[in-house]
């Protein structure tokens, strides 16, 4: 007679049984999707009448001055406060809907703190289960997403003896847990040394398509570099929102910074009149709508319409050839005029006495 064999245990049985039909997910459009959206603390309104919509797939940035908004905006699409009116959707659902979210959105808090007593892999296992994810598959997801963030030699590491670089990692690392659909990340670069920052930056981009990443951040350059789209808020209201090209005014104009004019021995610029020349050639030129010349940044702007075969690239061909026509120096060109400029233009930025309110 065979033995019989042992009981198996409550965890074994929980593994091994066939597990409950999934939920069908829903397919949604938009991320995120938020309208006429507010947030009072107090008699103090955070966010004013924030309707926003968020397209699956892309990287997005939050931006705006300290007390623009942000982090309270941020902290209502991962559920951690609920709006004061308006509607918030996250994937279809709201962002209170945690059973119906539960692995789909992964969230990194500006100031997460990591469990300074649990080895990074204890974490890491502990915040993947919390997921659903089974146990026999939770170690090998831990370990791959860590070594995504380039920390595959911390597993053993207590979390308490981490470098802030090393730490803000391995947050990034359980924001991605699971291949979540939508990915939160309040500044996730910041205190970050260059090459660390860098080194994000590289991974956010990796990621792009493969789902939604929504960043804020004060670092507009780095937002420039990453993001598809942005939204930039001002005390709570949105002020613009769009593709980093719309926002930037990348297509639509174009930027020359002229070089030095050199001067003669009597002192005078003997080459202005071949920069007046190049200046006139270009206003000329069919895909020029209008151009600007300030002469004390030297620069010369070019302003143009979009459409057809016009676009910033075939501006931007047509004037250098113009300039170089009349031996104009030039020493850079640039598209649009950078998002820092464009969030100086739209925001009011109050300095100080907004330091200790809500970002």
């Amino acid at each position: 007679m065979s033995p019989k064999p042992e009981p198996e245990t409550q965890e074994t049985q929980t593994e091994t049984r066939t597990p409950p039909k999934a939920k069908k997910k829903k397919v949604a459009e938009a991320a995120v999707r938020m309208k006429h959206v507010s947030k009072r603390f107090g008699a103090k309104i955070a966010v004013d009448d924030l309707s926003l919509e968020i397209r699956a797939g892309r990287v997005y940035g939050l931006i705006g001055p300290n007390g623009a908004g942000k982090t309270t905006t941020f902290s209502m699409m991962a559920g951690y406060l609920q709006p004061s009116g308006g509607d918030i959707e996250v994937l279809g659902y709201g962002p209170h809907q945690v059973a119906e979210l539960k692995s789909r959105v992964g969230v990194l808090p500006q100031d997460a703190i990591l469990p300074p007593l649990d080895k990074v892999g204890e974490f890491l296992l502990h915040m993947s289960r919390l997921q659903g994810t089974p146990r026999t598959q939770a170690e090998s997801i831990c370990r791959a997403v860590l070594e995504e963030v380039e920390g595959r030699d911390w597993w053993n590491m207590r979390c308490s003896s981490l470098s802030h670089g090393m730490a803000k990692r391995v947050q990034l690392a359980q924001a991605l847990l699971g291949e979540p659909e939508v990915v939160l990340l309040d500044e996730p670069t910041s205190g970050l040394d260059p090459r660390s920052a860098y080194e994000v930056r590289q991974l956010i981009k990796s990621r792009k398509g493969r789902c939604t990443l929504i960043v804020s951040s004060h670092n507009l350059q780095e937002l420039e570099e990453i993001c598809d789209g942005a939204a930039i808020l001002d005390r709570g209201k949105l002020v613009a929102a769009g593709t980093i090209a719309q926002l930037t005014g990348a297509s639509e104009e174009v930027h020359v910074k002229l070089g030095r004019v050199p001067r003669g021995a009597d002192g005078n610029a003997y080459r202005t009149g071949p920069v007046t020349k190049g200046i006139q050639r270009v206003r000329d030129l069919p895909v020029v709508k209008r151009s600007e010349y300030d002469d004390e940044k030297n620069e010369l702007v070019v302003y143009f319409e979009r459409g057809g075969e016009v676009d910033a690239e075939t501006v931007i061909g047509h004037v250098l050839w113009a300039l170089l026509q009349e031996q104009v120096r030039i020493s850079g060109v640039t598209k649009g005029r950078g998002l820092e400029r464009r969030v100086m233009d739209l925001t009011d930025d109050v300095g100080d006495q907004d330091d200790d309110d809500e970002d």
